[in-house]
């Protein structure tokens, strides 16, 4: 199989946008093209303002767009004339039918494989297509299965599975340095072959010993199943942090006092409000439903506490803000500050912000909401998701969103913080203080701030697996 010298990737969105810029900056002698159907999707990515943000994107996309980077709507061009095709599409979890809920909804990746079969030319020579989308075990053979009875005369297809181990906001730095890179394909000469070209592609800034080659049903689930272990640690470390809570122990000291076990390691084990993104509970509910449909119910159960967990804490943190402002937030100004999931990027998907947001909406609160990076749009949208139908017609009346943190805090009765921005460090809280109503109430979700500091300037502080003001338990020995 020839070296691969142009490849298209379908989709452009927070997967194949960023890793299409790194492969087109370190591999220049490769043509790529990222295309999408959205036109004002690709208008933005030929744009200063690219629709998704990472710290360093713009770089990439000033360095190689136009050279050997392109971003086009023209979708059969750009297949026709590709060596190697990415599948870098959404696989949302399917909302009706047949695993409701819990299945990955491979409508997009079904769509896309029939695409390239009907685009190739008759006489194309080989194709390699790469599922880089989060799909589930076996996800491959269903497109080699719909390639393979579409393909035309002179034409062949290698499927791979690549996925990707991206963490948003962090996103171009574990590209140029990933901790591995995995690519599966058919134990056979031609899948090989296949495996073999994509990893020179690799090979041009990534170590070898870096990119693991196995067979492409490990390489689906190791996608699923790295996913659900660092959720699982987020979910494990929060329900410590209900303990600490009840006991007065502080979870960071614990959380240390762990990952100081070799065995263990400190990575994850921030307690919080919980996760959010993309990800993590879409990975774990198809890891969920794959293993209902495999007959290991005691696996799905499992893995689906890791989620129910992750929705308890969002909802025992929104509890206790309700029950520390006099148990009635109804017509209270709540300053909400940060909305997207994680600090350095502007996605929402899965934010705990949407979540606590919903609920102190439902107790009668006025939201304030400010966001380095997300649109007030975009703010109205995710409420507007998870409402009940009765308060729908409330949200645009009863959320506000600010150009900044003081203009959201004044007057309000609390401060909420929902995502660990930087910026948030660095506030003139005295500032925020004297601007709220009183007794002003701080919620730190994220464990960022300095809480002795706060108190001394007057804010009544409430954190994650801390108890602030230490009360008497009295213990039961049984």
């Amino acid at each position: 199989m020839p070296r691969i010298s142009s490849i298209c990737c379908l989709g452009a969105g927070y997967v194949g946008g960023p890793t299409c810029c790194i492969i087109a900056q370190q591999c220049p002698g490769i043509t790529v093209t990222v295309v999408d159907k959205s036109v004002q999707r690709i208008a933005a990515w030929n744009s200063d303002n690219l629709p998704i943000y990472e710290p360093g994107l713009q770089e990439v996309v000033d360095q190689c767009r136009g050279v050997n980077l392109y971003f086009s709507t023209d979708i059969q061009e750009a297949i026709r004339g590709a060596d190697l095709i990415f599948i870098c599409v959404n696989t949302p979890t399917k909302t009706f039918g047949l695993g409701k809920g819990k299945a990955a909804d491979l409508k997009y990746v079904e769509l896309a494989a029939r695409m390239i079969a009907d685009t190739v030319d008759e006489g194309a020579g080989k194709k390699i297509v790469v599922e880089k989308s989060t799909v589930p075990v076996r996800a491959a053979e269903s497109i080699a299965h719909i390639l393979s009875h579409n393909s035309k005369p002179g034409v062949s297809y290698q499927v791979l599975s690549n996925p990707e181990f991206l963490a948003e906001g962090t996103a171009i730095a574990d590209l140029l340095s990933p901790d591995r890179v995995l690519i599966g394909g058919e134990q056979s000469d031609e899948g090989k072959k296949a495996i073999e070209a994509l990893k020179e592609v690799y090979q041009h800034w990534v170590p070898e010993e870096r990119i693991m080659t196995m067979n492409t049903w490990s390489s689906e689930l190791s996608k699923l199943a790295a996913n659900a272990f660092l959720a699982q640690r987020i979910s494990s470390i929060n329900t410590m942090s209900a303990l600490c809570e009840a006991t007065g122990a502080d979870v960071s000291e614990v959380a240390e006092a762990i990952g100081r076990d070799t065995r263990i390691g400190p990575k994850f084990l921030q307690a919080s409000v919980g996760f959010g993104g993309s990800c993590f509970q879409k990975d774990i509910l198809n890891l969920v439903y794959i293993s209902e449909c495999l007959n290991l119910p005691e696996v799905a159960e499992y893995w689906a506490q890791v989620i129910k967990y992750n929705n308890f804490q969002r909802t025992r943190f929104s509890q206790r803000i309700v029950e520390c402002l006099f148990n009635t937030i109804t017509d209270k100004k709540i300053c909400i500050l940060g909305f997207a999931f994680k600090k350095n990027t502007g996605d929402t998907r899965e934010s705990a912000a949407i979540y606590i947001s919903n609920h102190l909406l439902e107790e009668g609160a006025n939201l304030s909401i400010y966001d380095p990076k997300v649109t007030h749009q975009q703010i109205l949208a995710e409420l507007e998701l998870v409402s009940t139908a009765e308060n729908l017609e409330s949200i645009p009346g009863s959320v506000s969103c600010c150009p900044d943190p003081y203009s959201a805090a004044e007057g309000a009765h609390a401060v909420v913080i929902c995502t660990e921005w930087d910026q948030f460090l660095g506030l003139d809280y005295s500032r925020i203080y004297k601007s709220m109503s009183k007794p002003a109430f701080l919620f730190d979700g994220r464990k960022i701030l300095d809480h002795e500091e706060l108190i001394r300037i007057g804010f009544h502080v409430e954190t994650i697996g801390k108890r602030m003001i230490r009360k008497n338990v009295e213990r039961k020995w049984n």
